[in-house]
């Protein structure tokens, strides 16, 4: 290195948790561990159309060599903010100081910055001296500086403030970055300057430099470097190259090959694909272009028509054709994620996918049990800062950690296979710490999103402006559905291709139908060639499937009055032939918690007064049951009335809108509330869903379906006819003109049959479509007072998401814009859907003798921390699985403090969050418990129970 001045070992770049009888951990090694893992996970992480893209964001499309050397940079500057005020900040490391740098504590220390800004401000005269042009405003030095000043999660506005801050200290500690970043540029192959650096792919570069360097930064890792450092800097990064390939397979990120297997061995179905998946695996190869820019797939198919296994070989051709690694598959609940998990999984397996990597992602993946049995030990902890951050994190956060690194805070959707709930995919688009992470690690694979019908207007533009993100970056994306409108279609349609470049004017009079059911691929390229599926599979798909659903609406009356309209008694009425003779399955779907409630109990006490945990004949399913009961719920209606259940004689099952998606049960006759006509075909797809299949391979038992079943039945109990109302609480959940809407779409084919598939695309587009746009202003009042809330509500949905949501890719021109929002700190700061207030619950029992307990009979203590102030995972995961997830306003006027949690788990970061209802036991019987002017009380068979 000649006679230059040469990095300084004394200036450390980690400290906490290493060994305090060694010297700290010096910064230039920990650049070089970065620099050389950025370099791995190009080679082997990121997928070919992330590497295309970002060469193509740094004007670099035939020279990929050049932009891997920029990227890892870009990984080994990140910390070069370091050496500045941040040196004093640990005892250990700065005693290793020398006295002249000590001689500048104070005045460098006077105004503290983040290390992150620090290096920010300090790029300029470093890239300056490295070659690079930083009088280009906008130019690709800004540019590396603002992937510096985000390698903590949170982009920062560039000012002109530069490296005369007294907290980057004197002209001797320029002179160091400067000997930092050259060891670094040069170790590097002296990457040069790129003629430009595009935001959205300076993103995607953010992402791969804060991977590196958490994965540079396990615990475990650093210690063993600290332990054995290497001779000279050379040797050190090229044991730093050695050492990144077992780094990332440690943490579960390499790569798993699959051996592709026939359809039925792959997804462990009897029998040939349907001929809708036929034709993804026969005809979507030929649509899909040679064009690497990606492309849009849209299936439309009614319930139980395969689409989860047509998205599934669609990311076998869309994967080969685009070069993405694995698949993340998203759906609108944690129940239908939890589900979809174990069928991913299974298939996977199927195909030697033993080894590769596959996440649960949602809130509470770590409690389900299918997911988290293989270890909830804390693992390597990653040092990531060194207390110049603000906002610091609990020093419990490890409890709740599951062993693989993957399951840490905000990894899981970096593995190569993840299904999880949409939300967590939305969050890449909300101005939250680490978005960046979220794009980089959605955009590496095929994006799958099923029940794309399930999503409020609010979560529509956010998956909308998300969709436009994917486009920029060329990701191959399937959405999946049972009835969305052709408006929204388009819409989301429109976004992806205006991301993959194509202008809005062009796309202005675009309209691209999708045949149902059936498949509509447009391709990203130039021209955006639509491809349809072909319509002589269509026909066979539709004829395969066809099912003429008998639809009856029947006048109810809410309440105790009614008479024979009473909504209980016309629900017994129509359950009557099941109680006796053949038996027979029965589903009836409520539209609130409290309707069904009360419907299970009028239905035991009418037909069977055992209890669901007693196997009565009634079973009782809904969201507000702890997490361990209604897992086990849903796993006994589902193994009981799925394709290969075992098929009970008699069987009545009471929810709530948790069937509407992707539950596969099977129901002699359909019962609902009045809801929204696309959902209401949602819960039909529950009545007779495999009746075809069992005609072709056999029924369960042998069991036919009985007499008085001659056809599928969705009856509809509607409040609305003969001039009546919705009862007030379902204003919470679907607005009075969708009702009525619905309801007067429903009375015009009363008594008819309706033709499944070809009439559902219709029926949607009456109520939801465009169609439905228009309105007629001679209605009554209080059909146009319903109509202008109902539109008003949509406005302003679309327009807080318009708000809130970052940028579009190519509006994007200061990375900063990505967190321009004041106070969007996290994820806990800001909302995928509105509405979406809401708290868990933990329901205990207070014993006689003063003691709190998780069970009514007083034999599970609530956890307390141990000596050392832990509470261990087993406990946290006890607790967690016993909560109910409820509505946050529920308490919005109530004393937190007399529903806090104990004293001990105070400052656990989840634990801590968690509401406690204290329900004191008299004669042996939980009491209820009066919270906000309404009784509260969990009840074994009923859930809990509000009044």
């Amino acid at each position: 290195m000649g006679s230059r001045e040469v990095p300084d070992e004394m200036f450390w770049g980690k400290s906490r948790g290493l060994d305090p009888d060694l010297p700290a951990y010096p910064l230039v090694r920990h650049l070089l561990d970065a620099a050389a893992m950025a370099l791995h996970l190009w080679d082997v992480y990121l997928s070919a159309n992330q590497r295309r893209s970002i060469a193509a964001g740094l004007g670099l499309e035939d020279d990929e060599d050049a932009a891997r050397a920029l990227v890892g940079l870009c990984a080994g500057l990140h910390d070069i903010g370091k050496l500045s005020g941040f040196q004093f900040c640990s005892r250990h490391g700065r005693e290793q100081l020398d006295a002249s740098c000590r001689a500048e504590e104070k005045q460098m220390t006077a105004d503290r910055l983040g290390h992150d800004v620090a290096g920010m401000e300090a790029a300029e005269h470093v890239l300056r001296v490295l070659g690079f042009d930083t009088y280009d405003e906008l130019g690709a030095s800004e540019r590396v500086a603002e992937i510096i000043g985000g390698h903590h999660g949170r982009f920062h506005r560039l000012d002109d403030s530069g490296h005369d801050d007294p907290f980057l200290g004197s002209e001797a500690w320029a002179r160091q970055r400067i000997a930092h970043a050259e060891t670094v540029h040069e170790l590097l192959g002296a990457p040069t300057e790129p003629e430009y650096f595009k935001a959205p792919q300076a993103v995607l570069v953010t992402g791969v430099v804060i991977l590196a360097d958490w994965l540079v930064s396990q615990e475990h890792y650093l210690r063993r470097r600290q332990r054995n450092l290497e001779p000279s800097l050379v040797k050190h990064f090229s044991q730093s190259c050695a050492d990144a390939p077992g780094l990332l397979s440690d943490a579960g990120l390499a790569t798993v090959k699959l051996r592709r297997r026939a359809f039925s061995e792959a997804y462990g179905i009897d029998g040939a694909p349907n001929p809708l998946q036929r034709s993804v695996t026969e005809e979507l190869p030929r649509a899909v272009g040679a064009d690497p820019r990606g492309g849009i797939l849209l299936v439309t198919a009614a319930p139980g028509d395969g689409k989860s296994e047509a998205a599934l070989e669609a990311e076998r051709v869309l994967s080969a054709a685009f070069g993405t690694r694995g698949f993340v598959f998203l759906l609108p609940t944690v129940a239908t994620s939890d589900q979809m998990y174990s069928r991913v999984s299974g298939a996977l397996r199927r195909q030697s996918g033993h080894e590769a990597a596959l996440t649960l992602v949602h809130s509470m993946a770590w409690l389900n049990s299918a997911y988290s049995d293989d270890g909830l030990e804390a693992g390597s902890e990653v040092l990531t800062c060194e207390g110049d951050e603000s906002g610091s994190v609990s020093s419990h956060a490890a409890d709740m950690r599951p062993r693989q690194w993957l399951r840490g805070n905000k990894r899981p959707l970096l593995a190569q296979y993840a299904v999880g709930t949409v939300d967590q995919a939305l969050m890449s688009v909300l101005p939250v710490r680490h978005n960046a992470l979220r794009l980089l690690a959605l955009s590496g694979k095929t994006f799958i999103v099923d029940e794309a019908h399930a999503y409020d207007p609010y979560m529509q533009v956010l998956l909308a402006r998300l969709l436009n993100w994917l486009g920029t970056y060329g990701v191959p994306v399937v959405l999946l559905s049972a009835t969305l409108p052709a408006s929204v279609s388009d819409r989301l349609i429109k976004e992806y291709l205006q991301g993959a470049g194509h202008s809005a004017r062009d796309l202005k009079d675009r309209s691209s139908p999708a045949p149902y059911p059936g498949w509509l691929y447009v391709d990203a390229a130039v021209g955006a060639q639509a491809t349809p599926m072909s319509q002589v599979l269509q026909l066979e798909q539709a004829e395969e499937r066809n099912m003429r659903l008998r639809v009856r609406a029947e006048s109810v009356v809410h309440g105790a009055k009614g008479g024979a309209r009473n909504r209980l008694a016309v629900i017994e009425r129509l359950l009557e032939p099941l109680a006796g003779g053949e038996g027979g399955v029965a589903l009836v779907v409520c539209n609130t918690v409290g309707d069904a409630q009360e419907t299970y109990r009028k239905l035991r006490a009418r037909f069977d007064d055992r209890s669901h945990e007693d196997g009565g004949m009634v079973q009782l399913l809904h969201a507000r049951f702890p997490g361990d009961v209604r897992e086990l719920r849903t796993a006994e209606v589902t193994d009981g009335l799925g394709r290969g259940g075992s098929r009970p004689v008699r069987r009545i099952v009471v929810a709530t809108q948790v069937i509407e998606q992707s539950l596969d049960l099977d129901a002699d006759l359909v019962i609902s509330d009045l809801a929204p006509l696309a959902l209401l075909l949602q819960r039909a797809g529950r009545c007779w869903r495999h009746e075809n299949w069992w005609a072709r391979h056999g029924r369960p038992r042998n069991r036919r379906r009985p007499a008085w079943a001659r056809e599928p039945a969705l009856v509809v109990l509607d409040p609305l006819a003969e001039g009546g109302t919705p009862p007030a609480q379902w204003g919470e959940i679907y607005t009075e003109h969708l009702l009525a809407s619905t309801s007067a779409a429903i009375t015009d084919i009363h008594g008819a049959t309706v033709s499944i598939p070809d009439d559902v695309q219709g029926l949607v587009e009456s109520v939801h479509g465009t169609a439905a746009e228009s309105f007629d202003w001679d209605a009554d009042v209080r059909r146009r007072t319903a109509w202008i809330q109902h539109r008003g509500a949509e406005t302003a949905e679309r327009g807080q998401a318009g708000l809130v949501a970052i940028p579009r890719a190519s509006q994007v021109h200061q990375l900063h814009a990505l967190h321009s929002l004041p106070g969007e700190e996290d994820e806990w700061e800001t909302a995928t859907r509105l509405g979406a207030d809401s708290v868990r619950l933990l329901c205990a029992y207070t014993q006689p003798d003063g003691r709190t307990t998780l069970d009514p009979q007083g034999t599970q203590p609530l956890p307390e921390a141990g000596p050392d102030g832990r509470l261990t995972p087993t406990a946290v995961r006890t607790v967690m699985r016993r909560t109910v997830p409820v509505r946050g306003d529920w308490f919005r006027e109530v004393d937190r403090e007399l529903l806090s949690a104990p004293v001990s788990w105070q400052e656990h970061p989840m634990l801590s969050e968690v509401l406690h209802l204290r329900q004191p036991m008299s004669d042996g019987v939980p009491q209820a418990v009066t919270v906000g002017g309404k009784s509260l009380r969990l009840d074994a068979d009923l859930g809990l129970v509000r009044l």
